[in-house]
């Protein structure tokens, strides 16, 4: 499991003081981005390589509000992997420990023809053994 730590700012969110519902997206996609660069991939040179990202679905289950101020941990793993696929599930905890967010983003890999692509092997074997570490 990865983690990631982040303190959630003004620009997070809404007029009432909570993350907006749609700024739980930037916090997800930070998370999966930390997962894959603490892993050794630059998502920028796998781009240059032919090798993009796109989310083929994103699930978010609101549990509990999040507060400006707080900082919040973001628990991230893969939970399915293929060569073209992965999915990746989270949690994000609040500064009183307590779960606010369970979310699932599908992820697949494809070319600058959108069409599916197989990730770097080695890259497949590096998301592969953080599965095992379970």
């Amino acid at each position: 499991m990865h983690i990631t730590k982040r303190q959630i700012y003004y620009y997070d969110t809404d007029a009432e003081g909570v993350v907006y519902y749609g700024n739980y997206m930037r916090l997800l996609e930070e998370a999966r981005t930390k997962f894959i660069e603490d892993l050794g991939f630059n998502l920028k040179k796998l781009s240059e390589d032919g090798y993009l990202f796109a989310i083929r679905k994103q699930e978010i289950d609101y549990k509990a509000p999040i507060w400006y101020g707080e900082k919040v941990e973001i628990r991230t793993r893969v939970e399915e992997l293929s060569p073209y696929r992965m999915k990746f599930y989270y949690e994000i905890y609040n500064s009183n420990n307590q779960r606010t967010t369970i979310a699932r983003t599908d992820m697949v890999c494809i070319n600058r023809k959108f069409h599916l692509n197989e990730m770097p092997n080695d890259m497949i074997e590096a998301v592969r053994k953080t599965m095992e570490s379970k």
